[in-house]
């Protein structure tokens, strides 16, 4: 039987397979940043998998950068997590909330604070975002001090709490894909003279004193970390991009699972993966001719022994049912493109379920 299908855990968290749902936003919140049944029914379907990271959820309101993304910063988010936390475990599945915080990636009319995006200095990203008025160029985010760096570490170890109180598993915290911690480790977005820029060891202080405050709050088997290392998403240029994530790795302590976006730098992976202590989850993209990632590249990765666990994306949102799918070498659906932010249930929910033939006795 392929390694796929066996059982292995993350820290605290025992899961029934090596399938990982990678974090998707799909933007099906409210306004407000309450998770919505409608989630609640998206999610349940997928926990064939044996663990799901949830979308990228804001930890404080100054985190936000999308519309309709989902919270984890009041009662009342906290509260509607719950419903979505309980279909998973309802049908089997583990859960962890990716706590994300996007920093200079936003809109002041994307959200119902209408706040200036932070940001390590005030450097704008380059491109445009989707308003409800149209393509808008990213705004100058304004540049932290220090008083909004405490706040926002805080900020993460709070939503952690708070993700344990409604109901997931444990927590990855985004520091990749030219988020707000990825722009602190990235030389062409941070450019600080304080203890949080310059030097590499300064550059990693904010992403290392996070990890700090989550795993003080919850506990590090229940803590993990999302890096893509040399992704040049969201305009990050990292330039040290082997010596800053290796430097990063050792300084981690030993957590339930480090997670990979791989963007074709396969070498950086194998040298990452000989420093880990922890459990690896990769998002395998060796090259960037293999599209999304299925059973053939995961078996690969697996066999290999270069990671624990496989997260794979595209397929998910097609495929509630992947796994089985995978298992019996089942056809696939085809993704709509059209339905992936935003909307009702249309290319959310109501993606068919396979059920095989059975043969005539």
């Amino acid at each position: 039987m392929s390694t796929l299908f066996t059982a292995t855990s993350y820290g605290a968290i025992s899961v029934k397979n090596r399938f990982v749902m990678a974090p998707m936003s799909r933007n099906r919140a409210t306004f407000e940043g309450l998770p919505t049944p409608i989630m609640a029914t998206y999610y349940g379907q997928r926990a064939g998998a044996g663990m799901i990271v949830s979308e990228g959820i804001q930890p404080d309101i100054q985190g936000q950068g999308f519309m309709n993304s989902p919270g984890l910063h009041s009662e009342a988010q906290v509260e509607a997590w719950r419903a979505v936390t309980a279909e998973v475990k309802r049908q089997g599945g583990k859960m962890v909330a990716q706590l994300m915080h996007c920093g200079r990636i936003g809109h002041p009319s994307l959200y119902p604070s209408a706040h200036q995006p932070l940001a390590p200095s005030a450097i704008k990203a380059a491109g445009q975002t989707f308003t409800p008025s149209g393509m808008a160029d990213f705004p100058v985010p304004k540049a932290m001090t220090d008083e909004d760096i405490h706040a926002a570490i805080q900020g993460f170890a709070t939503a952690a709490a708070n993700a344990i109180r409604a109901g997931f598993d444990g927590v990855e915290i985004h520091a990749g894909n030219g988020f707000l911690l990825h722009q602190f480790m990235a030389s062409n977005t941070n450019c600080r003279e304080d203890n949080y820029g310059g030097s590499m060891e300064n550059r990693l202080r904010f992403t290392l004193e996070v990890v700090d405050a989550v795993v003080k709050e919850i506990g590090a088997d229940r803590t993990g970390i999302r890096l893509s290392p040399a992704n040049p998403y969201n305009d990050i240029v990292e330039e040290d991009t082997e010596a800053l994530y290796s430097a990063l790795v050792d300084a981690l302590p030993e957590l339930a699972f480090v997670h990979i976006m791989e963007a074709n730098v396969r070498a950086i992976t194998e040298i990452l993966k000989t420093k880990l202590t922890s459990p690896l989850i990769l998002n395998p993209h060796e090259h960037a001719a293999d599209g999304p990632v299925g059973g053939e590249i995961a078996d690969k990765v697996l066999d290999a022994a270069l990671c624990s666990g496989v997260a794979f994306g595209a397929l998910f949102i097609a495929n509630p049912d992947l796994v089985g799918r995978i298992r019996m070498n089942g056809p696939l659906n085809d993704l709509d493109p059209n339905t992936l932010y935003g909307g009702d249930h249309k290319g959310y929910t109501d993606y068919p379920f396979w059920q095989p033939v059975k043969e005539a006795v």
